[in-house]
């Protein structure tokens, strides 16, 4: 009896041994290349206990098997069985057998200086506006490209750190423009001399970042480790590392982190706890003033005053807008399906000032009044939109059918006049190829798409008769931002 127990054990975990090879390759083909072969993410996030909380099994099973909207998560059910997911699944909700670390020490031991502090001179190598550069993401070789918004010609492209997210943040001259990627990389470059000057790694895998309205210090958020970490923007040093911990104990990721310069203050939102934090950044101690919301925020934008901050989980069907002011809620607002707030836009409409915003599981455009925070209107759209745009000094928005999972629908981009609400014209950029992404020039008369394709292209269209007027070829280009209108946070893009 013995040896049968024996051999019957041996081979249970022979059994057992084969099924982890076997979900150890899976994870290898399908997985690793976008969140890291140890788990601790790169283009995607990373997949841990700890990062997966609010993801629940029987949802972590569907996004693995059909993929995610408004991302680069593909599915797959046409390639792994139904067991196989399900092992994926419990692999990822595993536990790393050692903790990862990425505090003070490593965040110091990381900091690169590549060009000392003040060394280099203080006018452009180049004759362009230098209000009027775009900084061009192209995620598909991992490069930037600084454009002339003038001409629309490169002045120069380079390589960036691996899967850039949550967009380039400027200085408040325009002069250095800072990146942070997936993987925790925050580098600052210097436009007038076409250099990067510092370079360090704020976390393992980092949401995005904010630079301070009097340009002396940067704010990464990260989800792993749960920290919101501070740096001197000068050379990218540390200053301090706050972990983001809330009143109840519970460690969090964080969701988002913006600069709300009429205040004095980075704003900070929590993913895994209904905290909102804001920290004046002209107080040497950095002090944290905590906020309780309803739900949890994903991702928020600020109205033009910066007083009241409007947010969303990307579960929920409802928004909240909060007073920063009271630190109350104010309105629930009713949006269709989760919105991307840091897509939203303002204007004045009949004399009130409207948000605008597309949602990411609906072919809607929510037109909100913010005095009232009631529903202007509900805009039907081609498909699910990701990214919104306006400008000033143009009647139209501008938003993409880029979270449609129909080719029919992701090469659209819908143009809505501001005045009726109504939708004015559908381009086309490149039938069949994915669209995504409008930024205007300082003076709003030309819009920029993107053509997110590995041969994809920057198409210029005449912001006035919706008349394309130069393409330039580009590998996946993703967001371009536009100098003066990022400093002087103009209402029809993001700040």
């Amino acid at each position: 009896m013995r040896r049968f127990l024996f051999f019957v054990g041996v081979a249970v975990l022979s059994i057992n041994a084969l099924a982890e090879q076997s979900v150890q390759k899976n994870y290898t083909d399908y997985c690793a290349s976008c969140h890291g072969a140890d788990r601790l993410g790169g283009a995607g996030p990373a997949l841990l206990p700890e990062n997966l909380e609010r993801l629940r099994r029987p949802e972590a099973v569907k996004t693995i098997s059909e993929g995610r909207i408004a991302s680069q998560m593909a599915g797959f059910a046409d390639k792994l069985g139904k067991d196989e997911i399900l092992a994926l699944v419990d692999f990822i909700y595993r536990p790393l057998p050692v903790a990862p670390v990425w505090g003070t020490d490593e965040i110091i031991t990381s900091h690169i200086r590549h060009v000392p502090a003040g060394s280099l001179p203080d006018k452009p190598l180049f004759s362009a506006d230098p209000l009027n550069l775009f900084v061009v993401v192209e995620v598909g070789d991992h490069h930037a490209t600084i454009l002339d918004g003038d001409k629309f010609e490169p002045i120069y492209r380079f390589p960036t750190r691996f899967a850039l997210h949550g967009g380039p943040k400027f200085s408040p001259d325009g002069r250095y423009v800072f990146f942070a990627s997936r993987d925790g990389w925050i580098s600052k470059f210097d436009i007038y001399n076409l250099k990067t000057v510092a370079e360090v790694r704020a976390g393992i895998n980092t949401r995005n970042i904010a630079v301070s309205g009097d340009g002396k210090t940067v704010l990464a958020g990260n989800y792993l480790p749960h920290s919101l970490v501070l740096l001197n923007a000068d050379d990218l040093s540390l200053i301090r590392v706050i972990p983001t911990v809330g009143l109840d104990g519970k460690s969090s990721r964080v969701s988002a982190v913006y600069q709300a310069e009429p205040r004095g203050s980075f704003v900070a939102a929590l993913k895994d706890v209904k905290e909102v934090w804001e920290i004046p950044y002209g107080a040497t101690d950095f002090p944290v003033r905590r906020i309780a919301v309803d739900d949890y925020l994903d991702d928020f934008f600020f109205d033009p005053s910066y007083r009241h901050l409007i947010g969303a989980a990307r579960d929920g069907r409802k928004g909240q807008a909060i007073d920063l002011d009271s630190g109350r809620k104010v309105a629930q607002i009713d949006l269709p399906g989760m919105p991307h707030l840091g897509s939203g836009i303002t204007w004045e409409y009949q004399g009130h000032p409207v948000m605008a915003t597309p949602n990411l599981k609906e072919p809607v455009v929510s037109v909100i009044d913010m005095t009232t925070w009631q529903t202007v209107k509900q805009i039907k759209t081609i498909g699910p939109g990701f990214f919104m745009r306006s400008h000033e000094n143009t009647p139209y928005a501008w938003t993409d059918g880029f979270s449609s999972g129909d080719p029919a629908s992701r090469d659209a981009m819908t143009v809505i006049d501001k005045g009726t609400l109504e939708v004015a014209r559908v381009l086309r950029p490149i039938p069949g190829k994915t669209a995504a992404h409008v930024e205007f020039t300082r003076d709003g008369k030309y819009a920029l798409v993107s053509v997110w394709e590995k041969d994809g292209a920057l198409v210029i269209y005449d912001a006035a008769t919706l008349r394309e007027i130069k393409r330039l070829p580009m590998n996946k280009p993703s967001g371009k931002y536009n100098v003066f209108n990022k400093i002087t946070r103009s209402a029809g893009t993001s700040h």
